[in-house]
């Protein structure tokens, strides 16, 4: 038997991943060499917007998120898309290197692409780092922290008049009155049966 749960025992940190016209939040990112420019490591799921904008930019940032971070960030980052709407003008950003980086993190780090692998669900970015800072002290959020508080860090706010459809598996937002016969999820790629109308 094959229990896959093991795996949000691999704990490491949260992040925002920015380009230019795309971002979400992410957990396998990795220091992968040392030195004035260090290499970063960034694993992006393929059905995710942000890995095609990533395809198409040179740069990427990632933004740390700490245990104080706002929801909203989480909310917006993790559970919208871009190809639904704009989340640059619903978190207060700022740019670095001609990238959007989250303002109220506690710190970034700007990459520029050097290379990238592609595997069955994944493509894995690796990047130079060019700028960082520290922007604020605090504890860094763990995927174990996240996964242990996902209750309190995920908000859905529905607007009047307004009708969303929660994915019950990754918290994935869809705005409409109703999901199209053949939608699957663009973030876990499950099928309509698996959301919630709220």
């Amino acid at each position: 038997m094959k229990n896959k749960q093991i795996t949000r025992k691999i704990t490491q940190g949260m992040y925002v991943l920015t380009t230019k016209d795309g971002g979400c939040i992410v957990d396998a990112v990795s220091q992968i060499s040392a030195g004035e420019n260090p290499l970063i490591a960034v694993s992006v799921m393929k059905q995710n917007y942000t890995n095609e904008r990533l395809k198409k930019n040179e740069k990427f940032a990632l933004s740390v998120i700490g245990e104080n971070t706002d929801s909203e960030v989480i909310s917006v980052f993790g559970l919208r898309s871009m190809r639904d709407v704009n989340k640059f003008e619903q978190i207060e950003m700022m740019e670095v290197e001609g990238v959007p980086v989250v303002k109220n993190s506690l710190g970034y780090m700007v990459c520029k692409i050097v290379e990238n692998y592609e595997n069955e669900t994944h493509t894995l970015f690796i990047g130079k780092l060019e700028e960082a800072d520290v922007l604020e002290e605090g504890v860094p959020m763990s995927y174990a922290y996240y996964q242990d508080h996902k209750e309190s860090l995920i908000k859905v706010k529905v607007g009047a008049n307004q009708t969303v459809w929660v994915c019950t598996v990754c918290g994935y937002i869809y705005e409409g009155d109703d999901l199209p016969e053949d939608f699957r999820c663009p973030k876990c790629g499950v099928d309509k049966s698996f959301f919630q109308k709220k």
